[in-house]
């Protein structure tokens, strides 16, 4: 399944591997999801889980990037016609419709709003594990 994570829910999930955020990351490190991105979404992940106070090993952080780039899907974008409210947030926006991706998955909902995101749906970490969960219960 072709999704595009916000930093936010990597972060999270690295930070607290017991919770939704954490079920996630282990699907993407396990492949069964599977990240689009361009270079501002990986140098943004980069550049976030090295901030010191998230006290993440830069070997462990440059491993975790290298899955990411080796097993997601590069993304070239076009910008959006209208802005969101957050502009730092756009690239994972621009990504998602290029890459035709399932959803965004992130915790910030209100940077997305609904009339902005083309169709895009923005899930939170729990409601895409239902509806991941529910995706794959019909298939059986």
């Amino acid at each position: 399944m072709n999704v595009v994570l916000d930093t936010n829910v990597l972060v999270s999930g690295l930070l607290s591997p017991f919770g939704p955020c954490g079920e996630i990351v282990r699907m993407v490190s396990s492949a069964e999801l599977t990240l689009s991105f361009d270079a501002r979404i990986i140098t943004e992940y980069k550049e976030v889980l090295l901030r010191p106070k998230f006290r993440f090993e830069k070997d462990k952080v440059d491993a975790l990037i290298d899955h990411i780039a080796h097993r997601g899907v590069t993304v070239a974008s076009s910008p959006l016609l209208q802005s969101l409210p957050d502009i730092d947030d756009e690239p994972f926006l621009e990504v998602a419709v290029a890459a035709k991706a399932v959803c965004i998955i992130t915790g910030n909902h209100v940077h997305f709003p609904p009339g902005l995101c083309l169709g895009i749906n923005v899930l939170s970490p729990g409601d895409f594990l239902a509806f991941y969960k529910k995706q794959h219960l019909t298939k059986r």
